[in-house]
C-alpha cells in the first residue's frame, strides 16, 4: 500500500459550476461573471511545447487559456523557478553539461527515492545555462522538436510575460502556481511560502491579477490563509486524489489524515476553512480504470462535486490529455498509445463539465476552449 505523498506526475506515470467572477476573487477586477468553467493551461500548452517555457505559456494563452500554471521549486540561492519537479533530469539538457556531471545524486523526496539533478543544488545563474526538453519523448514529437530552444523561467519572468500578454490581448489571464514539496524544501532550509509572498508584494501582476495557489499539502495552505488577507486577488486550492494516502506534511508530522478522508463531506467542510477550491484527479469525479495504471471505461460521476459545492468549495480537476494513453478505454481510438484523439478528449471534457466542475487543467487548452465554448 502506498503510504506517502504523490505528485500529479506520479499519477501520470502510473496512467493515472461557476467560474471565478469578480466577487469570487474578492476586490480584484478580473473576469466577467460567466457560467462557463475556466480552462487552465497545464504547465502552459504542454501537449505541444516543452512544459513551463515561454513557448508553452504563449501557446496556451493564444489558444484561449484563462489561467496558466507554473509549478514552483527553489534554486540554491532561493529563486523560485518553474519546474514540475526539483529533479530536472528529464525536463532539461542538464545531462549534456559535463560541468554539472558531479551533481547527479540520489535523494529522498516526500518518501520517494529519486536520482538525478536537483534545482536546490544549482544557483539561478547556473539554471539559466540550461534549456528545456520534452519529457514525454516520442509521445509528443511536436513538443520534442522544440528541445533546447527555451530557457528555464523564474516566477517573476512568468508574471511579467503573462501581464504583457493580458495587456496585449485585452483580457485578464490568471496564474495558478503550485508550491511543490513544501515540507521537503522547508527541511533543507528553503521554505517557499514566504518567498512566494515576497514575490507577490513586489509584483504588480501578482498582487492584482487572479492568482490561485495550489498544493497537495495542507499545512502550507493553512499558513497562507491569514497571510493573503491583504491580497483579495489570491485564492487557495487543495489538490487531492481518491486514495488512502496521506499528504507529505501529514506524513512528516505523524498524522493520519488521508486524501480519501479529505474528500468526505466532513473533510470538505474542514477544507473550506482554509481553501477556496478542491481539485481531485479526474477519476475522483468520474471514475475510469484505476489511477494506479489499469485502463478502463468511463463510469458514473461520484458525489464529490456535489459535496464540495455543498461545502462552499469550487471544484477543479486534472488533467485532460488528448493521447490514447490518457483516455478512458471507451474513448480511445486507433493509432496506438501516442495517437491523439481530439474529438474524444473534447467529449471527455464535456462529460466533466456536465458533472459540474468549475475549472479544469488540460495539456491542450485549444481543446478545452472548444469544449467550454460549445456550452450555451
Amino acid at each position: 500500500m502506498i503510504d506517502q505523498t504523490l505528485s500529479r506526475r506520479g499519477l501520470i506515470r502510473a496512467g493515472a459550476g461557476a467560474a471565478l467572477a469578480g466577487a469570487a476573487l474578492g476586490a480584484a477586477p478580473v473576469m466577467a461573471a460567466t457560467k462557463k468553467p475556466l480552462v487552465i493551461g497545464h504547465r502552459g500548452c504542454s501537449a505541444l511545447r516543452p512544459e513551463h517555457t515561454l513557448g508553452s505559456y504563449a501557446k496556451a494563452i493564444a489558444q484561449g487559456a484563462d489561467f496558466v500554471e507554473p509549478d514552483l521549486v527553489p534554486t540554491k540561492d532561493g529563486a523560485l523557478i518553474a519546474r514540475h519537479e526539483n529533479n530536472i533530469a528529464e525536463t532539461t539538457n542538464v545531462a549534456d553539461h559535463p560541468e554539472f556531471a558531479s551533481r547527479r545524486t540520489t535523494k529522498v523526496i516526500d518518501g520517494q527515492k529519486v536520482t538525478g539533478w536537483f534545482t536546490e543544488d544549482f544557483t539561478l545563474a547556473e539554471i539559466k545555462t540550461l534549456r528545456a526538453i520534452e519529457r514525454m519523448g516520442a509521445m509528443r514529437p511536436e513538443s520534442r522538436s522544440y528541445d533546447g530552444q527555451f530557457q528555464l523561467l523564474t516566477l517573476e519572468e512568468i508574471a511579467d510575460f503573462v501581464e504583457a500578454e493580458s495587456a496585449a490581448r485585452g483580457r485578464k489571464i490568471g496564474l495558478i502556481p503550485e508550491i511543490k514539496h513544501s515540507t521537503y524544501f522547508a527541511s533543507i532550509g528553503l521554505p517557499m511560502e514566504q518567498r512566494f509572498l515576497d514575490r507577490v508584494a513586489a509584483s504588480h501582476f501578482l498582487s492584482t491579477a487572479p492568482v490561485i495557489v495550489q498544493s497537495f499539502e495542507v499545512a502550507n495552505l493553512k499558513w497562507l490563509r491569514p497571510r493573503i488577507a491583504a491580497h483579495p486577488n489570491i485564492q487557495l486550492l487543495q489538490l487531492t486524489v481518491p486514495m488512502d494516502m496521506r499528504p507529505a506534511d501529514v506524513t512528516a508530522a505523524g498524522g493520519s489524515l488521508t486524501f480519501n478522508q479529505m474528500q468526505t463531506p466532513a473533510g470538505l467542510a474542514e477544507m473550506k476553512t482554509y481553501a477556496d477550491w478542491v481539485a481531485p484527479v479526474l477519476q475522483g469525479i468520474i471514475p475510469f480504470g484505476d489511477i494506479t495504471g489499469k485502463p478502463g471505461p468511463l463510469g458514473k460521476p461520484t458525489t464529490l462535486v456535489r459535496d464540495a459545492h455543498a461545502a462552499g468549495l469550487l471544484v477543479s480537476t486534472w488533467t485532460f490529455r488528448p493521447e490514447n494513453h490518457f483516455l478512458p478505454t471507451d474513448l480511445q481510438g486507433p493509432g496506438g498509445d501516442a495517437a491523439r484523439q481530439d474529438k474524444a478528449c473534447v467529449e471527455l471534457m464535456r462529460r466533466f463539465i456536465a458533472a459540474g466542475v468549475d475549472s479544469f487543467f488540460t495539456d491542450d487548452p485549444a481543446l478545452g476552449r472548444k469544449a467550454v465554448d460549445g456550452i450555451g
